[in-house]
């Protein structure tokens, strides 16, 4: 096990790169299993999810080559249709083999995947758009069950209680690309990981229209060819460094920061008084100016709204933001549990049903926290960046990795005081149980 010591109160200053979209890569990693031909992927991040999910292709019977440090050739000329609960309870994401495996062998075995830390994420919509592509689905033995023998296009409805499925939209657009028919799918998630899991799936062949909007129309095709496909870059550790240098009054320059894919995002830090300059096509700029920052409401939704996955990094902002703020989970009303460790830290916030009401202009100190998901454990290190006295000790640290490649080192570069190192290096009498 390893923690994250770091001790605030620098400004960070510099430039760094962020890297391939975790949330891209996974069903682009599922996607593979699409064709019997080569595929090659590049700008794939070096993370634990994706390390999880080319072992289960593996087990499918593709053969999986890492290339270089951030590329993989895959090989699926042969697959099954079973994924065991041993493998897909490791990563929830592993659901989006569903629709890939379906389509190409018309059957499949999957079983459910494991519980979500920050709520439930049921996956009733993917078997409802599977039923309506008349395939027969059964629920048993905490196994879904697919007989796709009689697989055919049609036109179905994907809105849900919080609005549009991302996992459920890939699901569905992979199993119709290889179904007989038109498949129209409404309410379609329109993210920018959709969005390019689409156009590599036109490159492979596939006939689709209305990529980036809620309405996929797609025209079945016989085969798929291999691709040469690089992921987009990770939209959420760009903001992630943004909002980095906001709360440690520090002047960030951001690559591989598209801002159409951040539009809700930089439009919430200008009305919190932090302009962002965009630099060309990919770059994204903040010089902190802390005496016009100001207190804003969120409602997080799904794109082009403010995106979940940002929320636990704007409570840790507006701790330190003058006046009352109240950020609003409207994709996983529990996604809160990052709470209580910023209050620790001095944090005034508290929970009203799906809203956090923050106080803010509190001094933050630093105080062993306990990581609970992915995006609480950037909110922490973002807080222990800031904090202007003590130091801040981030266990669970594995959380990290599921989705920031080397954060702690890219601090590093930008100035901050911070190092990973084994849990036993802690001080006893800060230690959490595990």
């Amino acid at each position: 096990m390893e923690v994250i010591r770091l001790k605030g109160g620098k400004p960070l200053k510099g430039e760094v790169t962020v890297g391939g979209a975790k949330n891209a890569a996974l069903p682009i990693f599922a996607a593979t299993l699409l064709t019997d031909e080569p595929c090659v992927l590049e700008n794939v991040p070096d993370l634990s999810d994706i390390r999880s999910m080319a072992e289960i292709i593996r087990y499918l019977g593709a053969e999986v080559e890492k290339t270089g440090a951030h590329s993989y050739r895959i090989h699926a000329k042969k697959i099954g249709t079973r994924a065991p609960y041993e493998l897909v309870r490791k990563m929830r994401a592993s659901i989006c083999l569903l629709g890939p495996i379906v389509a190409r062998m018309r059957k499949a075995e999957i079983s459910y995947p494991g519980g979500c830390v920050i709520g439930p994420r049921p996956i009733d919509l993917h078997i409802k758009g599977l039923k309506k592509l008349n395939c027969d689905v059964r629920e048993q033995g905490g196994y879904i069950h697919v007989d796709a023998s009689r697989i055919q296009g049609d036109e179905l409805f994907l809105g849900g209680r919080q609005g549009s499925t991302v996992t459920g939209t890939e699901n569905i657009l992979m199993a119709a690309v290889l179904t007989p028919g038109v498949t129209v799918i409404d309410s379609a998630a329109c993210e920018p990981e959709v969005e390019d899991l689409c156009n590599m799936l036109v490159k492979m062949g596939a006939k689709i229209e209305g990529i980036g909007s809620h309405r996929l129309v797609i025209e079945g095709v016989k085969k798929l060819n291999g691709v040469t496909h690089s992921v987009i870059p990770d939209r959420i550790e760009a903001g992630t460094y943004l909002i980095a240098a906001i709360m440690t009054k520090g002047d960030i320059t951001v690559h591989g920061a598209r801002a159409r894919d951040l539009t809700a995002f930089i439009d919430k830090l200008e009305e919190a008084g932090q302009p962002v300059q965009i630099e060309g096509e990919n770059t994204l700029r903040i010089r902190a100016t802390h005496s016009s920052l100001r207190p804003v409401d969120i409602i997080t939704l799904p794109h082009p709204g403010f995106p979940t996955d940002l929320q636990a990094q704007m409570c840790a902002l507006m701790a330190q933001t003058p006046g009352l703020s109240i950020i609003t989970e409207r994709v996983y009303p529990n996604r809160f549990m990052h709470v209580p460790e910023l209050q620790r830290m001095g944090a005034d916030i508290a929970i009203e049903g799906p809203s956090a009401i923050i106080k803010g202009d509190r001094r933050l100190s630093g105080a062993p926290v306990m990581a609970s998901d992915l995006r609480a454990s950037a909110a922490l290190i973002l807080a222990g960046l800031a904090a202007d006295t003590g130091e801040t000790w981030v266990q669970r640290i594995y959380h990290l990795d599921r989705g920031y490649e080397t954060l702690d080192k890219k601090f590093q570069i930008l100035g901050a005081d911070i190092e990973r190192l084994d849990a036993s290096a802690m001080p006893k009498e800060l230690q959490g149980e595990e």
